[in-house]
């Protein structure tokens, strides 16, 4: 089965932009916490910063993701989509149905 380039260029686009639009609205919560605690209690600064954590690590996820997308894209461009960086194998169609970045075959992942 081949692999209809087009179609996987444009899910890794829509992709990438829906990973930009999320980082985009996650921005409040990157922010840093204000230490005053005359308007906010500790525990609500705690809460605060746990939040702030956890947005800062969803969006290094993001960004690791993004990194990926655009990688498999020059992939593409080179003509060395679906093939697999570590072995030169054929990565199976159904494997980049389920993650069309994916730059390894199944045995190399």
């Amino acid at each position: 089965m081949a692999i209809d380039l087009t179609a996987a260029r444009q899910r890794l686009l829509d992709l990438k932009e829906e990973l930009l639009a999320l980082s985009r609205s996650g921005q409040d919560d990157r922010k840093p916490v204000v230490l005053d605690q005359q308007s906010v209690g500790r525990l609500s600064r705690l809460d605060s910063m746990q939040v702030q954590a956890m947005a800062r690590a969803a969006d290094a996820r993001r960004a690791m993701a993004i990194r990926q997308i655009d990688a498999a894209l020059i992939r593409m461009d080179e003509g060395e989509y679906g093939w697999c960086v570590e072995c030169g194998e054929e990565i199976v169609p159904k494997r980049l149905d389920s993650d069309p970045a994916a730059p390894r075959c199944s045995a190399c992942a």
